[in-house]
């Protein structure tokens, strides 16, 4: 996942600790990224397209929802999007209210299937190559069953870069959390808590996954590039963005509360 980033925090401890969803440690109020009737402040960036293509209007809002929609596509040929929010973050609360609909695009991987993600400390749109895939970032993936396997979601996957786990780097690319499996089309809020070096992943008010000095890969040609001009490989902050992977999914509320 891809180019000029700002900062990632990710993986760790899997426990049953509950996060009350009207509390923070933090003054400020929530702030709606997504207002419920557009796409403004958003930037999609897709594979093969320049920033600010939305291709082939994948990304909508209908009825009050940001839907991720493949009405418009005959099959899948690598066309990897992500919707970029065009503001960075660094130390926040990020909640998203998300489901998966419908059936996968023709020729979508399998891994794809009821697939999604929140990327955060990712680079900017306009700074990731025509071709790329993914922002370099650390990636909440999201994901749903299949109605009998069990599937965990908010797990982690590193585009680009590594994360601390128990305090041991961990270069393995995807990790699974201790969430539920949570088959069909229902409902599912994800939160994110972002504090300093630390990250925490959170499903339906339970702590999921815990993980500390999210960094840019040193063996990632994308992370190479950042490096270049990075005072340290260590991400703080970035972009935030929602995922295009070839499955339909619906967001119907995405928000932050920047902390102290």
């Amino acid at each position: 996942m891809t180019k000029y980033i700002l900062s990632f925090l990710l993986l760790g401890m899997f426990c049953t600790t509950t996060i009350n969803a009207q509390g923070t440690t933090g003054d400020g109020e929530w702030i709606q990224l997504f207002n419920g009737k557009n796409l403004d402040g958003w930037t999609p960036k897709f594979t093969g397209s320049k920033a600010g293509v939305n291709y082939n209007n994948t990304f909508r809002v209908k009825d009050g929802i940001l839907t991720v929609s493949y009405d418009n596509w005959d099959s899948f040929d690598g066309e990897f999007g992500h919707l970029f929010y065009n503001k960075s973050f660094s130390n926040y609360r990020l909640r998203a209210e998300y489901r998966f609909v419908g059936e996968q695009v023709t020729n979508g991987p399998g891994w794809a299937i009821r697939n999604n993600g929140l990327m955060i400390h990712g680079q900017h749109p306009e700074d990731m190559r025509v071709d790329q895939e993914f922002p370099v970032s650390v990636e909440i993936q999201l994901l749903s069953g299949n109605g009998t396997d069990e599937r965990s979601t908010a797990n982690i996957c590193t585009p680009g870069t590594n994360v601390v786990i128990d305090g041991e780097l961990v270069t393995r690319h995807c990790i699974n959390s201790s969430s539920e499996t949570y088959h069909g089309d229902q409902w599912v809020t994800a939160e994110v808590v972002v504090k300093g070096n630390n990250i925490k992943h959170y499903i339906n008010g339970n702590l999921v996954f815990d993980y500390d000095d999210p960094q840019l890969d040193p063996n990632d040609s994308d992370a190479k590039e950042i490096l270049k001009n990075a005072d340290s490989k260590i991400l703080t902050g970035g972009t935030i963005s929602i995922q295009a992977e070839s499955h339909p999914t619906q967001f119907r509320k995405i928000e932050i509360l920047p902390l102290d």
